[in-house]
């Protein structure tokens, strides 16, 4: 039953991904692009420079900010990554935690 709702979960989660794929190319695009005109920004030796860089960077801003719904999509792909990870885990139980069984399995192990 564990795995049927780690795959429910991995499909909903693939969904989610796949539908905020393209905010999360635009996320990354428009900051990738507000970091360079920063730097332009900090270079730019004229006033009228500063003005336009500013402004590009502005501009850049209110992209980034428009494709904040990427964070779901990053999100999603967190919880893909948790899943993996936990697929084949195995489960621990009361016994694997009884010191004493513990004691007597390493206590065979030095004999």
């Amino acid at each position: 039953m564990k795995k049927f709702g780690l795959a429910a979960a991995a499909v909903i989660a693939g969904v989610v991904l796949l539908a905020n794929l393209g905010p999360m190319v635009g996320l990354a695009v428009s900051v990738a692009i507000l970091y360079y005109v920063a730097k332009k920004f900090m270079k730019a030796e004229t006033k009228g420079m500063k003005i336009l860089w500013g402004v590009l960077g502005l501009i850049m801003m209110a992209a980034s900010i428009s494709n904040a719904p990427a964070i779901i999509g990053v999100a999603a792909a967190f919880v893909l990554y948790l899943i993996y990870k936990n697929w084949n885990k195995a489960k621990k139980t009361e016994m694997d935690n009884d010191p004493f069984v513990n004691f007597e399995r390493e206590w065979a192990k030095l004999k």
